[in-house]
């Protein structure tokens, strides 16, 4: 990697900032997370080599605070800002806030993110693609299916019959300036849907799937010399990401007492022969739940020579977890996965 970027603003929060923090920390770049009020000792907070206060608990006071955040990037003097949910990486006014202010912004430039009227969410569609867009073209190219229940995509995984034709429009993304990473959805008619940037609840998929690190692919966008991608024997593998999430009525606060599935990655090695898991956990036994925010516990994705092996194996780690203080979407997750897998998951997990 071109090591251009050597700190970043962390913005973002739960499993999906842990991940980043330990991506960095995998790369030997300096982490800075930001937090609220009442997550001073968040678990993203703890990973991190330092740490910031935004502000009040309200997202819109704190986590999703321009001036805030841009604030923050400043008084920690870091190189860049790395946002991580759609959220907040598909926001042009952040993404001109931070180059006004002298620093490296880790995403598509604001006046692309403008211009194709990105409004910063999940992608909505049931199918779609991954990638790592630079000017040479699109990279690490990710069929995607997913799952959703109540628009909150669940799970996420390879189709065996892959994607088809891309849609004009994405196939014009480096031409048009995009850069990093990338999550599309494609609409009934083949066509583009969503445009989002950052790391979405799908990005795991095309980790998977490549053996590489997102973070990583991100960091070498945003340094201007993101070179050439690294293509692994035996990649791409089948994929598949799954959000295991708290079923606390919205706004109710909880206490985690169990242990969450949390699985480091092995990154840019050949794969494994069999199934290989990662899990990122948001929390650990003791940490709380705050009803301000998202309700996402953890993550867990897997890679394995079919969508079936792979499914299986992120359901071997959701089946039988302790305790965790609070309920959880779980066994409906594996139901997914069940469908995936067929006869290789058993019922009930």
């Amino acid at each position: 990697m071109v090591q251009a970027v050597e700190s970043v603003l962390v913005a973002g929060r739960g499993p999906m900032a842990c991940a980043v923090i330990r991506a960095c920390g995998r790369l030997g770049v300096k982490a800075v997370a930001v937090y609220s009020e009442p997550e001073r000792d968040a678990r993203h907070v703890r990973l991190a080599d330092e740490s910031v206060l935004l502000g009040p608990a309200p997202a819109t006071e704190s986590y999703l605070d321009v001036r805030r955040l841009v604030e923050a990037a400043r008084r920690t003097r870091v190189d860049a800002v790395l946002p991580v949910p759609p959220a907040l990486a598909g926001s042009a006014r952040l993404a001109a806030a931070v180059a006004d202010a002298g620093l490296t912004w880790v995403g598509p430039p604001a006046d692309v993110l403008e211009r194709l009227g990105g409004d910063g969410v999940e992608p909505a569609s049931e199918r779609g693609f991954l990638a790592w867009v630079t000017a040479a073209g699109l990279h690490h190219v990710t069929p995607v299916l997913r799952d959703r229940a109540g628009g909150t995509p669940r799970v996420s995984w390879t189709p065996t019959d892959g994607l088809g034709p891309l849609p004009a429009a994405a196939r014009r993304l480096p031409e048009i300036g995009w850069r990093g990473l990338v999550t599309v959805g494609i609409d009934p008619d083949g066509e583009l849907a969503e445009v989002a940037a950052g790391f979405s609840l799908d990005m795991a998929v095309l980790e998977r799937a490549h053996g590489v690190d997102a973070v990583e692919l991100a960091l070498r966008s945003a340094s201007g010399r993101p070179g050439e991608p690294t293509v692994l024997p035996g990649t791409p593998r089948a994929a598949v990401a799954v959000q295991l999430r708290s079923t606390l009525p919205p706004g109710t606060a909880g206490r985690v007492t169990g242990r969450l599935p949390d699985i480091r990655a092995r990154v840019g090695r050949r794969p494994l022969l069999g199934p290989e898991v990662v899990a990122d956990s948001g929390y650990e036994p003791g940490d709380r739940l705050d009803g301000w925010y998202d309700a996402l516990l953890a993550t867990v994705s897997a890679a394995g020579p079919s969508p079936a092996r792979a499914a299986s194996a992120a359901t071997d780690v959701l089946t039988g977890l302790p305790e965790t203080g609070v309920p959880h979407d779980g066994a409906a997750v594996c139901g997914v996965l069940h469908r995936i897998a067929g006869a290789l998951v058993p019922d009930g997990c």
